[in-house]
């Protein structure tokens, strides 16, 4: 099989597969390598001490699949449905970040359905070699995905397409086979608008397609180790897991049609999640509940400080319950009882 006929039948298998986008683009060093490099180098990567340990390995997918010579790049999006309660949740629970309300471990999940391309690799290109990356590779999929045509990067750093908009989970497979290489992406479309900037209650952008980690709500809340800083906490709010708010105000996730892939559809006890009852629950408990889920990689002591930032910030104690008013000292000029 041709390349260019490979690679039509890698697309069209992508699509029936669940993938929203499919494309390819050449191995080769990452345009936006030097600025990771920077990035490292200003230390706004925080605990995330791992991307450091690998930064030479981003210099090219061959640190990740020796001798490959095409990348492709799929994108899944998990724009789901809004349940009544998950965009404004009531006192004392807190909001999950859109691609974990499902539960599905999201690594897991497409790692499985890539599997059938890579055999269809496999199966037109004799004694090739194959490798599935999602997420946890010293691959920069961003890049990559740019570089196959998938769209450009917004001023939040995240991917954006026109039709499919942001909400999208990238994953890679790596080949040794020469594919047809799609145009990249040289365009953007995000003109003057600086929505998902100010939209930001930490801060966290330090200018257009700079994020500073440690003051993200998503790395305080899913990478961080450490407590909240005070000077965050309020900014975190009711966000117990991850955090949407750069994308919710993003003009262009309101056109794109919602995914109805079952494997986001939110579950009730997530979308959204009791804070009191995460900081009532045990370890073992914690593990029960959200074992295989995004969840569980804070772990016990990280979800439970989630959740008590937001009994915190909402105004409810452990117990769920939202604390009485004290009541205002006696101001009147009459005599006590017991003194008269």
């Amino acid at each position: 099989m041709s390349p260019v006929a490979l690679t039509a039948a890698l697309k069209e298998r992508s699509a029936e597969l669940g993938f929203t986008l499919c494309g390819v683009a050449p191995a080769a060093r990452p345009d936006t390598l030097d600025a990771l490099t920077d990035w490292l180098a200003a230390g706004f990567h925080g605990e995330m001490g791992y991307m450091e340990r690998r930064r030479d390995a981003y210099a090219h997918p061959d640190g990740v699949l020796p001798g490959v010579r095409s990348v492709v790049m799929l994108a899944t999006s998990y724009h789901t449905a809004d349940p009544p309660d998950a965009v404004d949740p009531p006192p004392g629970f807190g909001k999950v970040a859109r691609y974990a309300r499902g539960g599905v471990d999201y690594h897991d999940l497409l790692r499985q359905r890539m599997k059938p391309l890579a055999a269809l690799l496999h199966e037109h290109n004799p004694g090739g070699r194959t490798r599935t990356v999602v997420d946890t590779a010293p691959l920069l999929e961003r890049d990559f995905a740019r570089r196959a045509g998938l769209g450009w990067f917004g001023k939040n750093t995240l991917l954006l397409n026109k039709r499919a908009g942001s909400y999208l989970l990238l994953s890679a497979i790596l080949t040794d086979a020469l594919l047809d290489y799609d145009p990249p992406h040289e365009s953007a479309h995000c003109g003057t608008c600086t929505a998902c900037l100010d939209a930001c209650p930490t801060d966290a952008f330090i200018a257009p397609h700079v994020l500073d980690a440690r003051r993200c709500i998503s790395y305080l809340t899913i990478e961080a180790k450490e407590p909240i800083p005070d000077d965050l906490k309020d900014g975190c709010g009711d966000w117990l897991f991850g955090c949407d708010i750069c994308q919710e105000v993003c003009p262009w996730n309101r056109k794109p049609a919602r995914t109805t892939d079952p494997a986001f559809a939110p579950r009730p006890d997530l979308a959204p999640a009791s804070a009191a009852a995460i900081v009532a629950m045990s370890d073992a408990d914690l593990h029960a509940a959200f074992d295989g889920t995004p969840l569980d990689r804070p772990g016990p002591d990280g979800l439970r400080r989630n959740a008590e930032n937001v009994l915190r910030n909402t105004g409810v104690n452990d117990s769920g319950l939202t604390p009485s008013p004290t009541p205002p000292p006696e101001t009147s000029g009459s005599t006590p009882a017991a003194l008269d």
